[in-house]
């Protein structure tokens, strides 16, 4: 390999120089060294000792012809020593023929320091020449040497390749400026080379002594470029310098960047070390205080909180896995100095651990009576749902009453489930939420409300492993803590609303926590040891199942929440809204009554919902106007009445049954049901009819599975139009558009089979609709009609709407049990079978042929007049 520095600071320089008894000033100053090597004549060296090389040359007599050694990442400049390091074969074979002979070689720096044989073309063309000063040859047959660098040269041409480069070279003569300005960067150049020394603690002051004693311009480049740290390009464009100022300058600059570099560093340094020192006080300080506390017979402060933990695990009534994990990270925060990082990290575990609820839980009341009395007084209607409550209270205290003898009953493998893990589903507005806090209230439990919308990380669920910084338990675990109870009741918000990626899936992170059989022993990640969650009594909600996972569905027990009857919204206004809205707004009762007629008006024409959310809202509006008149003086009581409610919220957004029976005036337009996961609604399904060549086509948002009942309904309409009186031919040279309007919802599923059917009859047949008339069900190619679910919902949305009349299917017709009984009162229901029960229920008779327009002939025979007029009319049919 080339030739490379090997000692690259200036002490390990200082110590060859010591090493070998050589004069430093003798190395620093070329007239000296001559005379030192005069004074000292060298003899061939037997290997492997250090030996001086022979056959000493004068000055005046240096060869045009001499040896070329490529260097690798260094540049010797004149009258400077350097140590170098040589491997390769050729390179040792050249030193040794130049030992031997007159001892000159020409050290030129390779372009490329990664190069392990650079040739004639990959090496500068400006070197030094210089002489084999000292020599020692290494156990590795490494040869290590030290070098005096004369004068510049240029190479002219390569005369030798082999066994090693041989090369003409032409001396370079210095250009020597004098002058104050010479003098002034030569001194400025000493005293940055002084303060970069001062700098560096391990810079040997013997050397920045000579080194600032040369007051000759030239070797003090010389002497401090050698003792620096530069680019292998900087350090060549330094050498090919002709003139000595312009050395000086560049050299000053290097300098000036360096010392601020040193500076900088010294400074971040010195603020690190400041740190260290400060804790290295403290904890001095904090062992003095131990000692003196000691002495004293006082408890120093991480005593007293080990202590501290102690007793609060005392208290805390672990299980025995908890507890043996607490008591052996307390003996490893008693053993740690406070000042360590991990102090901090077993402190927080430790504090979670003693501050979750072990064994503290509130006592249940079991009072059936008391229970009844609050779910009534905080809810009306949900029978289903207090019924619930009431049988859990009932078999709890029925269990604490048998325990003894059930005991023995007990089986060995499953374990006794003592929780219960409900499900809310209904659409927004039901009361899902507040009914969680009046099963607490009636049970005497705590109540705990997380929401799960948007969750998508399962580190929310089953908290974050301790590896972590700020590092913490679920939200499970912090909810009961904050409790400070074991069997609260806990509420899971939204959990329909559950998102999963790459952090995780939380819906999965609950399979564990809703599951009766396993939650005895839930695992927090944080904190690694077992949690008895089966005391709590888990109540989640949802707006629809259908975004529910399976597994997690199938853990729950599903409890569903219909919409409220204009009956029970009344009720529910009158005994829970009104009160509220209106001392929220600062009115007394006295000073605002609400009639039946202001109530039905408001529910009807301006809060049509499942729920009664907007109804709240509405009558707080009304609230305010009133509490803002009564503030001005202009009235001191006030009775709400349909006309009031229209002064106060304006035009009504939503109309009556007259809207109905508007849109259902013209053939083709008939009313169905749906179900949505906010109650159910009403649809219109309409059909038009123009000239053209059997085209069909479904608008509206519909999905695939509504499009494929579409087309059914129309094959089924195709062959059997006999039966229902339509032309056969009707589709022949018709196209027929289907459209659902409310566009911008997206609509789906396969209920809208019979409707679809019966509006293709009644456009194509010209019969109207019977007016306050609604339907859903499924169909088939033979016509029949399939059961479909919602059906409570869809029959609750068409009593809100102002349907009369609903046709079901026959096997749906166990489900009106479910509907409630002021519903079923008010309205009627007609059970089918088959699509032509439909049609014959929900079509008006077909109108009596008129004799007189039977013929016409001549109207026939004008076949573009008679088109244009048929279609015209088909396409006005819609409206």
């Amino acid at each position: 390999m080339p030739a490379s520095r090997w000692q690259t600071n200036p002490t390990e320089l200082f110590e060859w120089i010591e090493e070998n008894d050589i004069d430093l000033l003798d190395m620093l100053m070329p007239a000296s060294f001559q005379k030192f090597l005069q004074t000292n004549p060298t003899q061939p060296p037997p290997s492997p000792s250090p030996e001086e090389p022979s056959g000493e040359e004068p000055a005046s007599s240096l060869p045009e012809i001499v040896p070329i050694l490529p260097l690798r990442g260094v540049v010797v400049y004149p009258q400077t020593a350097v140590p170098l390091t040589i491997g390769q074969p050729r390179s040792v074979k050249l030193v040794d023929d130049a030992v031997g002979g007159s001892r000159f070689i020409g050290l030129l720096a390779a372009l490329d320091p990664e190069l392990e044989s650079p040739g004639p073309s990959e090496l500068y063309q400006v070197g030094t020449l210089a002489t084999i000063h000292r020599l020692l040859r290494a156990p590795d047959g490494t040869i290590r040497l030290l070098v005096q660098g004369l004068e510049r040269f240029r190479l002219v041409e390569f005369t030798q390749t082999e066994p090693y480069l041989m090369a003409r070279i032409e001396r370079i003569p210095e250009t020597v400026e004098t002058g104050l300005e010479v003098d002034a960067l030569a001194r400025n150049a000493r005293d940055q080379f002084s303060a970069i020394s001062e700098l560096i603690p391990s810079f040997p002051r013997e050397l920045v002594a000579s080194v600032t004693m040369v007051e000759d311009p030239l070797p003090t480049v010389y002497a401090i470029a050698n003792l620096q740290r530069i680019e292998l390009e900087e350090a060549q464009k330094l050498l090919e310098l002709d003139s000595v100022a312009e050395k000086l300058r560049k050299l000053v600059n290097f300098l000036v960047r360096e010392t601020e570099i040193l500076q900088i560093g010294q400074k971040i340094q010195n603020e690190a070390r400041s740190e260290i020192d400060k804790v290295q006080r403290e904890y001095f300080l904090r062992e003095q205080l131990k000692a003196i506390q000691k002495e004293l017979g006082e408890r120093d402060e991480q005593t007293i909180e080990v202590e501290e933990f102690r007793r609060k695990m005392e208290e805390a009534q672990m299980p025995e896995e908890a507890a043996k994990m607490a008591k052996r990270e307390l003996e490893r925060l008693s053993r740690l100095p406070t000042a360590a990082a991990e102090y901090g990290v077993i402190r927080t575990y430790l504090d979670w651990l003693v501050s979750i609820p072990w064994a503290a839980a509130t006592t249940d009341n079991l009072e059936i009576a008391h229970a009844r009395e609050v779910l009534d007084k905080d809810h009306y209607g949900l029978e289903d749902i207090k019924e619930r409550i009431v049988e859990f209270l009932a078999i709890r205290k029925l269990k604490l009453e048998r325990r003894a003898t059930q005991e023995a009953l007990q089986d060995e493998i499953r374990r006794e489930r003592e929780g219960v893990i409900l499900c809310f589903v209904g659409p927004p507005g039901v009361g899902k939420t507040s009914l969680g806090q009046s099963i607490a209230h009636a049970m005497g439990r705590k109540f705990i409300r997380i929401s799960l919308g948007g969750v998508r990380d399962e580190a929310e669920v089953r908290g974050h492993r301790r590896t972590y910084i700020g590092a913490m338990p679920g939200r499970i675990l912090q909810s009961l803590r904050r409790a400070e109870t074991r069997n609260p009741v806990f509420m899971l918000d939204e959990v329909d609303k559950l998102t999963n990626d790459f952090h995780g899936d939380p819906a999965s992170a609950l399979l564990e926590v809703l599951d009766p059989e396993q939650n005895t022993e839930f695992r927090d990640n944080y904190l690694e040891v077992a949690y008895d969650l089966s005391q709590v009594m888990f109540i989640t909600t949802a707006n629809t199942l259908e975004t529910i996972p399976g597994p997690l569905r199938d853990r729950m027990e599903i409890i569903f929440l219909s919409g409220y009857t204009e009956g029970e919204k009344t009720a529910i206004a009158r005994g829970y809204l009104i009160p509220r809205q209106v001392v929220e707004n600062g009115l007394n009762p006295e000073e605002v009554t609400f009639t039946n007629d202001s109530l039905q008006t408001i529910i009807r024409q301006y809060t049509r919902e499942a729920g009664v959310r907007n109804l709240e809202r509405t009558i707080g509006s009304v609230c305010r106007k009133i509490g803002t008149r009564i503030a001005e003086g202009k009235a001191s009581a006030f009775e709400v009445t349909p006309d009031l409610v229209k002064e106060f919220l304006g035009h009504p957004p939503l109309q009556g049954p007259e809207e109905l029976h508007l849109r259902t005036s013209t053939p083709g337009v008939v009313p169905g049901l749906a179900w949505t996961p906010y109650g159910g609604d009403v649809l219109f399904i309409e059909a038009t009819r123009m000239n053209g060549s059997k085209g069909f086509q479904v608008t509206g948002s519909v999905g695939n599975v509504m499009q494929e009942s579409a087309r059914a309904a129309l094959s089924y309409v195709r062959s059997h139009a006999k039966e229902l009186g339509l032309p056969e031919d009707f589709y022949e040279k018709s196209d027929f558009h289907l459209h659902v309007p409310a566009g911008a919802q997206p609509k789906d599923g396969p209920s809208a089979g019979v409707t679809i059917a019966t509006a293709l009859t009644s456009l194509i047949s010209g019969r109207l609709v019977k007016p306050h008339i609604g339907m859903t069900g499924e169909i088939t190619l033979r016509g029949q009609v399939l059961p479909i679910g919602g059906v409570k919902e869809k029959v609750l949305a068409a009593h809100r709407n102002g349907l009369r009349t609903v046709i079901l299917p026959k096997r749906n017709e166990a489900d009106i049990e479910d509907v409630p009984d002021e519903v079923q009162k008010a309205m009627q229901f007609i059970f089918a079978e088959k699509i032509e029960e439909v049609i014959a229920n929900a079509l008006e008779p077909a109108p009596t042929p008129v004799t007189e327009q039977e013929p016409q002939p001549k109207p026939a025979r004008k076949a573009k007049p008679k088109k244009n007029k048929e279609a015209d009319h088909a396409e006005n049919l819609p409206g």
